[in-house]
């Protein structure tokens, strides 16, 4: 790989990967075929662009710095299989990048201020992804993939397991980035299920039901959804009046949602 200098902008988010040992273990977890359709976001000064395109692939990438978008295109000029975008991963339309009846693949070390709804952005094309792998904070990693009983479960583990299998692959230090960001990182692997593990009627007021449960989790069920659901859905499901929301599983989170679209006139009024 060349060195090539570029100054991280902070308001961009940026901690550039530099580390060959991790380098070479992401690489060695995505079982790469020849022909595979990758999308790289934030590829930076292009640490995984050059790997990846040895690896005889076709690869678009997503890049929000014109100055990195300069840096990448004098960098692998003449590289055919890729293309540079010069634009906001937030507001990219991926689905744009499918051809024919393919899947995307999608890689990317991401900033940690946007992760969050950069991957719900995602999902909103998930039909046309095969599987995606990050660079994200451990702590947001540990959060996606926590069980229901973990401190660490919540609305980002109920929506992401609705949506996808995650795995936590490994752990990155600080010391593996330039600048080092004051966080672990983690690599997470995340498929998109080709149909979700519970049934929802309404998704839309399932996103409700769980927004709402782990708004004030340290309250009951009872407490926080009071304005949303009446008890008797409650005491029909089995679910424990005085239960909080972080023991909540995502079937009977599913149960919930799915009760109340069933009986919107047992329903407590939502007055928010």
């Amino acid at each position: 790989m060349t060195n090539t200098i570029h100054t991280p902008r902070k308001r961009f988010g940026q901690n550039f990967l530099h580390d060959y040992s991790v380098i070479a273990n992401i690489l060695a977890s995505l079982q790469i075929k020849p022909g595979d359709h990758w999308v790289e976001i934030g590829p930076g000064r292009g640490a995984l662009t050059e790997p990846l395109l040895d690896k005889n692939i076709v690869l678009d990438v997503v890049e929000l710095d014109r100055d990195l978008v300069s840096l990448l295109k004098n960098r692998f000029k003449g590289r055919t299989q890729l293309t540079i975008h010069s634009a906001d991963a937030l507001k990219f339309d991926f689905s744009t990048l499918v051809k024919q009846e393919e899947k995307l693949r999608i890689i990317g070390n991401l900033p940690y201020n946007i992760s969050t709804p950069l991957l719900f952005h995602l999902l909103e094309n998930a039909a046309c992804i095969t599987d995606m792998q990050f660079m994200l904070q451990k702590e947001v990693v540990d959060r996606i993939c926590a069980a229901p009983g973990s401190k660490k479960y919540g609305r980002l583990s109920v929506m992401m397991q609705y949506y996808c299998s995650t795995e936590c692959l490994f752990y990155v230090f600080p010391e593996s980035f330039d600048p080092s960001p004051k966080v672990m990182s983690a690599v997470v692997k995340l498929i998109p299920h080709p149909k979700p593990p519970v049934m929802v009627n309404d998704l839309a007021l399932f996103k409700q039901v769980v927004t709402q449960a782990f708004s004030q989790r340290r309250k009951t069920l009872r407490n926080s959804l009071k304005k949303l659901i009446s008890e008797d859905c409650f005491v029909s499901l089995g679910i424990d009046l005085i239960a909080r929301a972080e023991t909540i599983s995502l079937h009977e989170f599913a149960n919930l949602s799915n009760w109340l679209s069933e009986n919107p006139q047992l329903a407590t009024k939502n007055t928010e």
